[in-house]
């Protein structure tokens, strides 16, 4: 069983620098996803024609791979339960003069997007911080609000070890069981995340309170990018709306 209690788990604290799951005292300088850019993988994805008339980022955080999407010419509509985070990512799109809808809701339900139905949907990093209960409820909510046909690309944490593993990481059968109901999963491969995290920000929080929350690091075997920031294994699923 993880480490890691999944509802315990408080992304508007962590958002103001609190620690990330309750009860415990770890925090980060900066939150693990942040790289105050969209995720190479999401760029890779709109540079293959992924995304296509109206676009929603569900579980948007802070709002970089939402507003890459509106620079780049999509209608963009990010969604997140976080108001702190929401707040952050209407100001860094500003900044980079992005038109995107920000929205607060709860991905499990999404009654707040009831009137619209999106072309293409994007979850970079959602799917594995809900449980399974609430997975269920995600892809059921995701097919109410997705124009039939709509394309699903999903990036989740993988149970892959590559010398990162991080507590939430879901299996392919996992993928399969809770979005195959109302979606035609058409691949599943295997991608890289891009974390804020260095070797160093693992040392300075520490290794052992870290593994008590379920991380695991083994430096001779993570990979890394060319600025040192460590790489995740995820999967990447595309599906079609039924």
């Amino acid at each position: 069983m993880s480490a890691f209690p999944l509802r315990d788990v408080d992304f508007d604290a962590a958002y103001q620098g609190k620690p990330l799951l309750k009860g415990s005292e770890v925090t980060f300088d900066l939150a693990p996803w942040d790289i105050g850019a969209p995720q190479p993988a999401v760029v890779e994805l709109e540079r293959d024609g992924r995304f296509h008339g109206e676009v929603l980022d569900v579980g948007c955080g802070l709002g970089e791979n939402a507003a890459f999407l509106a620079t780049r010419g999509h209608r963009v509509t990010g969604v997140d339960g976080s108001a702190t985070a929401l707040e952050e990512a209407a100001r860094r799109a500003a900044k980079r003069g992005a038109e995107v809808t920000f929205v607060q809701s709860d991905a499990t339900s999404l009654t707040e997007l009831d009137e619209q139905r999106y072309d293409s949907v994007l979850d970079s990093a959602l799917y594995h911080c809900l449980d399974d209960e609430q997975r269920q409820r995600y892809a059921e909510a995701l097919h109410r609000v997705t124009a039939p046909g709509g394309q699903l690309n999903l990036l989740c944490f993988a149970d892959i070890d590559e010398g990162l593993r991080f507590p939430m990481s879901v299996s392919q059968e996992n993928l399969r069981t809770n979005l195959g109901k109302h979606w035609d999963i058409e691949e599943i491969r295997r991608n890289a995340y891009t974390t804020s995290l260095t070797e160093e920000a693992f040392v300075q929080v520490g290794i052992q309170a870290l593994a008590s929350m379920g991380f695991s690091i083994d430096p001779d075997r993570i990979r890394r990018d060319e600025r040192g920031r460590i790489l995740g294994p995820v999967w990447h699923l595309r599906a079609k709306r039924r």
